[in-house]
């Protein structure tokens, strides 16, 4: 009898090829590869936050005043350890960072993927109708880029009110702009492409071309732009917390941990502040390092 032939082995798809090609651009850099690593260890440390925090730090019932600025490995009445020590209201550093590194990836993220969406689609859209509509669109964006985005922040803010909701709407409203521009920079470029001129002669929607064929090959420069504005988001409200219009103190993030600890940095209680202030560091320039790193690899021309 004859043997069975072995059956062999379908080729990857050229998605996996493609997702192949890009990892091995992207792991050239290993400086890269490190942030990247960083940025990841950072987001399951905040997402396990609640399982691997010694304490809950928004807890105001267990907290004691007798533990206030303890030094970092110092030791609590009920024998438990402060290993990052502990900052004005007896919070322990370790699990106040923690979940502030949790609050602070949260905001920034909901707030670029909201910011993206609504940019994504007025700059399609500009791009698309032209004409008065395109420059009603980008003589607003104009308008509001003129003003610098922290003070918008704030008059937003204190309008608002105070609140993880009301931070990532105003992050949102100072955001969409950046992305708007992009896209529509992109979509201009894109639509004088043979393959655009082919989808409108095949009859296709104006729709179906701008989502199913333009968009993607958009996409590059958004992706680089997100990573950046994402780090940016991070960056501004830990800036609005720290001046008292961010989030509320039962819910600290990094920023108001700094605030915190402000007041002590010349009395040798310096890990108030500087342990939260090198985590919001930690975190800022791991996501550069990614986005500049996703610069190179999706725009070969701009590799340095």
């Amino acid at each position: 009898m004859a043997e069975n032939a072995e059956a062999p082995i379908p080729p990857p798809s050229e998605r996996a090829v493609r997702l192949r090609r890009f990892w091995s651009d992207y792991a050239d850099e290993p400086t890269a590869v490190a942030a990247l690593a960083v940025f990841a260890l950072i987001v399951v440390l905040a997402v396990l936050a609640p399982w691997i925090a010694p304490t809950n730090p928004y807890d105001i019932a267990k907290l004691d005043i007798l533990d206030a600025r303890q030094p970092p490995g110092a030791q609590s009445m009920d024998g438990m350890t402060f290993w990052l020590g502990t900052d004005p209201q007896g919070r322990d550093m370790l699990s106040a960072i923690l979940y502030g590194m949790r609050i602070s990836l949260v905001v920034g993220a909901t707030s670029g993927v909201l910011a993206l969406c609504i940019g994504v689609a007025v700059g399609l859209v500009a791009a698309a109708l032209g004409g008065r509509v395109e420059t009603l669109i980008m003589r607003l964006v104009d308008f509001q880029l003129s003003f610098p985005v922290i003070l918008v922040a704030l008059i937003l803010l204190a309008a608002l009110g105070r609140g993880v909701d009301k931070v990532i709407l105003a992050l949102v409203a100072v955001q969409w702009t950046y992305y708007c521009r992009t896209v529509r920079a992109s979509a201009l470029v894109e639509m004088e492409k043979e393959y655009v001129h082919a989808a409108s002669g095949l009859g296709l929607g104006r729709t179906r071309i701008l989502f199913r064929h333009l968009l993607p090959n958009c996409l590059p420069p958004v992706i680089v732009l997100a990573t950046v504005q994402i780090a940016n988001s991070i960056a501004l409200e830990a800036t609005l917390s720290f001046l008292g219009l961010g989030l509320p103190p039962t819910e600290p993030s990094l920023g108001l941990l700094i605030a915190n600890g402000f007041d002590y940095m010349l009395s040798r209680q310096y890990w108030i502040s500087f342990l939260p202030g090198a985590a919001l560091l930690i975190i800022i320039v791991a996501i550069n390092v990614v986005g500049d790193r996703l610069r190179d690899v999706l725009n070969p021309r701009l590799s340095r």
